[in-house]
Formats: C-alpha cells, structure tokens, sequence
C-alpha cells in the first residue's frame, strides 16, 4: 500500500523592504555641462591632479625645469647687461622642445588609454554626452595643457624683460609670436598624439610611438636636410624634408609668418611655406576625423 502523501509546505513568500530609494529630482544639466566636466576631469589628470602623488611628478616636474631655465635665462641677460633676451620667445619653444614631447608622449595616453584599458569608454556613452563631445573634450583638454605648459616659461622670460626695463614693444609683439606658436604646436601636438594613444589600452606602447613620431621624424628630417646640403646636392630641395617633421613645420610656418629667420631648416621658397601650413591644417583635420571614426566603433 502506499503512504499517505505527506503534506506540502507552502513556498517562502518574498518580502519587500523599503529601503527609501527616489528617483533623482534635481535639474538635468545635460551634454554640455557633461563634456564641460570631462574636459575639466581630463585637464586635471594631464597634471595628475585628483590621481596619486607619483602621477603628480613627472608632469609637475617639466613644467617646474621650463620655468627654471626660463627664469636662468632672464637673470643672465639682466645680469650681463643684455639689451634683448638671450634666448628669445619662439626660439625657446623649439630648444627645449624635447621636454614638451616627453610632457605630450607621456600624459596622452593618460587621456585615451586609460579609458580604453579599464573599459569605461562605454560608460561616458550610456549618459547624455556623445561620441562627438568626448573626443572635443580629449582633444581640447590636451591642447589646453599643451599651451599651458609653454605659456608658463614664455610669461616668465616676458615678465622678467619687462621687469628688467628691456625693450617692452619689442617683448611685447615676441611674447605675443611666442603664444601664437605655442598655440599652433599645441594643437598639431594633442592632434598626433591622442590619435596614437587612441590606438592601444597599453600605456607604454603609446608613450613609445608618441615619442617615435616626433623625435625620430625631426631627427630624420635634419639628418637629410644636412646630407641634401652637401656638395652637389640641391639646398632648394633641402628645405622640403621639413614636410616630415611636426616640429619643423610648426616652427617653418611661424619663423616665415612672423619674421622671425628662418629657422633650423630654412624652406626652400615662400610656396613652400604656404604648403607646409596647409599640410599643419590637413594633419589636424585627418588626425581629429579618425579619432571620431575611432571611436564610433566602441
């Protein structure tokens, strides 16, 4: 015979508990407030402001050595009675400008890498920002802290002149020169630069190809620019490796418009310098289009 069938318990009954959750009352401040944020977030990590102390050092650290050699300059022209600064404006920024491609190689993929590596692209775009606004707000925040880190040696050379009772007019339209062309570098530099760093989550691998680019290019280009210039070789032809280099270019295009020499590669013509600023031009349209096609794909 079979058992009587033992009696059914009944299912655990779920319970819901207030835990006191409202929706969110407050005002939608929308996509430009977003990417105005972002770009303030992401000008702030260029500095490694709001990170840990280590990421605080090495850009900190350039723009404190800018600044010193900056202030040296001064105070040996003032000191040794100089009538013009020794180095001037424009000129400093091509000098030392090994320390502003370590500063550019090294915050850039700080910028893009990161958010590629820790996957949290997709996360800007689930809020109402775009595609669009986060590569304006990248790309404007590092060619703010481009001019940033070249503005602050140009203001110390420009006050400590006029400080120094040295020629104010003459400073004045240099200083002027030398923010237009940190202007013209910054936005040429942050155009190249995230455009690499965009490419891999690796950190290093951008730093490495950042650096390549600038370098090795200016250096190919002066090392043909000095075999062109041999016996035999056409120094007009010369003047056309400054086409490779982003650095000569800027500093080509800015030497001729402003009258300022001709630089360490004089072009060839002024043609020349009409293409070498149309060729500035393209780079930065080309280098900002693919970043946005870069990331239409996330």
């Amino acid at each position: 015979m079979s058992s009587p069938a033992e009696p059914r318990t009944a299912p655990d009954s779920g319970v819901i508990h207030n835990i006191g959750y409202r929706g969110y009352q407050g005002p939608r401040l929308g996509r430009t407030y977003a990417t105005r944020s972002l770009f303030v977030q992401s000008l702030r990590a260029a500095y490694g402001l709001g990170r840990s102390g280590r990421s605080k050092v090495l850009p900190m650290l350039i723009l404190a050595v800018l600044g010193g050699i900056a202030l040296m300059i001064v105070t040996i022209t003032i000191v040794t009675g100089q009538k013009h600064l020794l180095v001037d404006y424009h000129r400093f920024l091509s000098s030392f400008g090994l320390l502003t491609t370590i500063f550019l190689a090294a915050q850039a993929p700080v910028l893009m890498s990161r958010d590629l590596r820790h996957s949290t692209v997709p996360l800007y775009f689930s809020r109402p920002i775009t595609r669009g606004d986060y590569v304006r707000a990248k790309f404007a925040a590092m060619t703010a802290a481009m001019m940033v880190l070249m503005t602050v040696p140009l203001l110390v050379l420009y006050l400590g002149a006029v400080l120094g009772k040295l020629p104010f007019g003459t400073n004045t339209a240099h200083f002027l020169y030398g923010l237009a062309t940190a202007a013209l570098y910054a936005v040429l530099y942050a155009a190249i630069a995230l455009l690499i760093a965009a490419a891999t989550p690796r950190r290093g691998f951008g730093v490495a190809a950042i650096m390549g680019v600038l370098v090795v290019s200016n250096v190919m280009a002066t090392i043909v620019y000095e075999i062109s210039r041999a016996p035999g070789g056409g120094p007009d032809a010369a003047g056309w490796v400054v086409a490779i280099s982003p650095d000569l270019l800027v500093e080509t295009v800015t030497n001729r418009l402003f009258g300022l020499g001709e630089g360490a590669v004089p072009p060839p013509n002024t043609f020349a310098v009409v293409v070498f600023g149309v060729e500035i031009a393209v780079l930065v349209a080309l280098s900002y289009l693919s970043l946005l096609r870069r990331y239409r794909k996330i």
